[in-house]
């Protein structure tokens, strides 16, 4: 009675060792999880019609219950409402969340408007519906004739009105002082 004891005691400790993955050595991964992996992936976003970016990716994981698309090796190129183009968009990874139309970009991202100012972040969100893009992370943000750094911003999708958290920089006649 005892053994038995011993041996049921010994194998539902192995039993809950496996359940709460001690001894487990296996991993999820995206590609184990999407509804759909696409190599090369091309999507084109319209708002009423008019092309508003150009969303691709080296490839790209859905999920069909949360609409949601994981991204590797991002690149946007987003337009102005007269065709256009305003911006482009690189980064490592990304979401986009074909719901609602908002976006995030992870890692090594870069983004250059046509007129040559660059914004350099790890990370950085657009919401449609409040047609704003932010980050909560350092950034670089590059223009003629300026510079500034801070530690997080809000701006249009345009990057006209930049509010920044904390800045400091350069810019034409004026330096922002270190806060």
């Amino acid at each position: 009675m005892t053994a038995r004891l011993l041996a049921l005691a010994g194998a539902l400790g192995a039993t809950l060792a496996w359940r709460d993955g001690s001894r487990s050595t296996a991993t999820t991964t995206l590609a184990d999880t999407a509804d759909q992996t696409l190599l090369g992936m091309s999507h084109y976003v319209t708002v009423a019609g008019v092309q508003r970016a150009r969303v691709r990716a080296d490839t790209a994981y859905f999920y069909s219950p949360t609409q949601r698309a994981e991204l590797r090796g991002v690149h946007i190129t987003f337009y102005k409402l007269d065709g256009a183009e305003s911006s482009t968009l690189t980064a490592r990874d990304g979401t986009y969340n074909w719901r609602n139309g908002d976006m995030e970009a992870r890692e090594n991202v870069i983004v250059v408007t046509t007129d040559g100012r660059t914004l350099h972040t790890e990370q950085l969100r657009y919401s449609e519906t409040k047609n704003e893009v932010t980050s909560d992370v350092p950034f670089v943000f590059d223009g003629p004739n300026r510079h500034v750094e801070g530690e997080g911003f809000t701006s249009d999708p345009e990057f006209k009105d930049v509010v920044a958290r904390h800045p400091k920089g350069t810019g034409g006649q004026f330096t922002l002082p270190n806060q």
